[in-house]
């Protein structure tokens, strides 16, 4: 039997047949996954075979739910999505362990504040107890993610073995006591006071904030300590991400499947189902992108685009107003409204640097009783730093030439989680591939590519990833040095999503396609496809800081 004949007959089941199936072979490769992780990380008398069997394969029996559920009710994809969004976000917000985002801990006391109605910042006005034990419990990152054996010492100072073959234990800090995510959890949980008072944190963001503020103000309203709050306002925030993709899908008219690679990244996911401004910020980021792929920019598109400007330039003023560009490098014919591009460049600029400015001053104005605050690494300085750039332009542009080198240009590093670069390299190793293969599903649309456009659009993307390295080399690496510090690959998923929109219109006057344009079979291939790898990243994660791996060193 030939594998068309195969097909043939599959395509012929009954609906329901066709499902059970599917149901099977989800649960069989559940309980493939589940035996994988009791040999390969040594499972055996930490977690029972059955209970670990059962709730692996009670995800994939819910995801293969979800999926029916989607297919037989929510016809529309760019609604279907968006779920698919929020359900894959939400696995990420229970994989990815308490304040393990970067600066989550920050974020997460600054939004409880504002909950608690306090639109003022003041250090000396400290939480209630349980936010103290949670921030007490979980310290900070945990800067290992392998479990081994070796020596310590203990509290009285002598020699002593430790193990952490229990579970993925981290070390707090370089020569810190040795610990893991459960016993953050039992910390929590032991029903002991925080030994010490937590105040408000040296952040003084507001309205970014706002979602996950709702979220930790229901969390509370309905009786939620510290540890249910921090969750609400990740799935708070994660809400806001979904429906601001909503929003770019409905925009889009071409190149959705690229959009599509983007949203359910793992990395974007991670970001999204976090208590950080981030999450909206992204989902900003891709709004105002997706104007790039409408056949025609109306009056009534405008103002949306204006909010989401302005939104991006409130989280991140400056870097963020290079992102006017991209209205006056769309071509004259989608252009109709009455709006002239240099009047949107100009209200884009006015009101994106004003309203920055302006919560620059907030945050000055209604700051209390907060001492100075030297810079977290010796050596940084603004205006230094910014005069050894203007003094030495050639050197720094082989400084950033060479960070990027270094670092493979960052489109291998699309599996860096954690709050200290925690990486899961199969994400690493894959995200590219399947960004690649979004490219791949767009190349049916009847791209509208001329060279100016195009060679705008490469610009403003390759501006910005420069622009954000070099924020990252005046404000956080010591003056002079040959490296930039603290540059991350979540930092240019705009200017990659960017770049891939361009790669897509290139290809599509390359290759020739079989499908035609307008058809929705490759962003059904493209939801699904990107909504699974979502979904397997939240596992992995969740293995590399609840599982293992496990290197076991001679003790």
């Amino acid at each position: 039997m030939t594998q068309q004949n195969i097909l043939a007959r599959l395509r012929r089941l009954p609906g329901g047949v066709f499902w059970l199936l599917g149901w099977l072979c989800a649960c069989a490769g559940a309980v493939c996954f589940a035996y994988y992780w009791r040999v390969f990380y040594y499972l055996e008398g930490r977690i029972g075979a059955l209970p670990l069997t059962v709730a692996i394969v009670g995800l994939a029996s819910a995801a293969t739910l979800a999926v029916f559920l989607l297919v037989r009710f929510v016809r529309q994809l760019d609604t279907r999505a968006a779920i698919c969004i929020f359900l894959c976000g939400a696995l990420f917000c229970f994989a990815n362990p308490p304040l393990q985002t970067p600066d989550e801990t920050n974020h997460f006391l600054r939004s409880y504040s504002l909950s608690l109605g306090h639109l003022d910042f003041d250090a000396s006005r400290t939480y209630p107890d349980d936010v103290a034990k949670l921030v007490e419990s979980f310290p900070g990152a945990w800067v290992n993610s392998h479990t081994s054996q070796g020596m310590t010492t203990d509290e009285d100072g002598n020699p002593s073995v430790y193990t952490t073959e229990g579970y993925a234990l981290k070390q707090q800090g370089e020569g810190g006591p040795v610990s893991g995510v459960a016993d953050g959890f039992a910390a929590y949980f032991d029903g002991q006071p925080a030994e010490h008072s937590v105040s408000e944190p040296y952040f003084f963001m507001t309205i970014s904030m706002a979602p996950q503020a709702l979220g930790i103000l229901i969390a509370r309203l309905l009786g939620f300590g510290a540890l249910g709050c921090m969750y609400a306002a990740r799935l708070a925030n994660l809400a806001a991400y979904a429906a601001l993709c909503w929003l770019a899908l409905r925009n889009c008219r071409r190149y959705k499947p690229v959009f599509l690679a983007f949203m359910l990244l793992p990395l974007s996911l991670y970001m999204a189902a976090s208590v950080s401004y981030d999450a909206t910020l992204l989902g900003f980021y891709y709004l105002v992108a997706s104007f790039y792929c409408k056949d025609e920019i109306t009056d009534r598109d405008i103002g949306l685009f204006l909010f989401a400007f302005v939104m991006m330039n409130v989280a991140k003023p400056y870097i963020n107003l290079l992102w006017l560009v991209l209205p006056i490098v769309l071509p004259k014919s989608a252009w109709k409204t009455r709006w002239k591009k240099w009047q949107l460049a100009l209200a884009c600029l006015v009101g994106g640097f004003a309203l920055g400015k302006f919560f620059d001053w907030y945050g000055t104005a209604f700051r209390y009783n907060y001492p100075y605050v030297g810079r977290q690494i010796a050596g940084a300085s603004e205006v230094d730093q910014l005069a050894f750039i203007l003094s030495n332009p050639l050197r720094y542009i082989a400084v950033l030439l060479g960070t990027f080198y270094e670092n493979n240009f960052y489109v291998g590093q699309m599996g860096v989680f954690g709050a200290l670069d925690l990486e899961v390299p199969f994400i690493s190793l894959i995200s590219p591939m399947l960004l690649l293969f979004g490219a791949v599903l767009s190349v049916h649309e009847k791209s509208s590519l001329k060279p100016a456009p195009a060679l705008g659009l490469g610009a403003l993307s390759v501006l910005y990833i420069a622009g954000a390295a070099t924020a990252m080399y005046i404000t956080s690496t010591p003056v002079g040095m040959i490296r930039i510090i603290g540059v991350q690959a979540r930092y240019f998923l705009p200017a990659f999503l960017m770049l891939t929109v361009l790669l897509a219109a290139v290809l599509s006057h390359v290759l020739e396609p079989r499908l035609s344009a307008g058809q929705k079979k490759p962003q059904a291939v493209a939801l699904w496809t990107f909504a699974a790898f979502g979904m397997l990243g939240a596992v992995l994660l969740f293995q590399h800081y609840f599982i293992g791996p496990v290197f076991v060193l001679p003790a």
